[in-house]
């Protein structure tokens, strides 16, 4: 690895993220579900993630503020906007591709 700075890799993995926001809050056609199924995460793990990050940190946080964060608008908003009902094929892929816990 390159000669970074603690403070250096915190600028460019902040920088990243918020790229990675963007081009999330660009693509509203991408559903959550089809993200899910490919890659195994969606817009609502990376708020989560966000919140535990700030949990860890003592920063106190709601999880509608870290979604908000992530959508750029209310959940409830973006929802009603861009999310489209499941297919029966996104829902049965779904099911087929979550982890079990046993």
């Amino acid at each position: 690895m390159s000669d970074l700075t603690e403070q250096q890799k915190t600028e460019l993995e902040a920088a990243a993220f918020r790229r990675l926001v963007s081009h999330l809050r660009e693509r509203s056609d991408v559903q959550n579900i089809d993200m899910m199924n490919l890659a195994g995460f969606c817009r609502n793990c990376l708020s989560n993630w966000y919140l535990d990050a700030a949990n860890e940190k003592g920063i106190a946080l709601t999880k509608d503020a870290s979604r908000a964060i992530v959508y750029g608008m209310p959940y409830e908003d973006w929802k009603n906007q861009h999310q489209a009902e499941a297919s029966d094929a996104q829902k049965a892929a779904f099911e087929s591709n979550k982890p079990s816990h046993g």
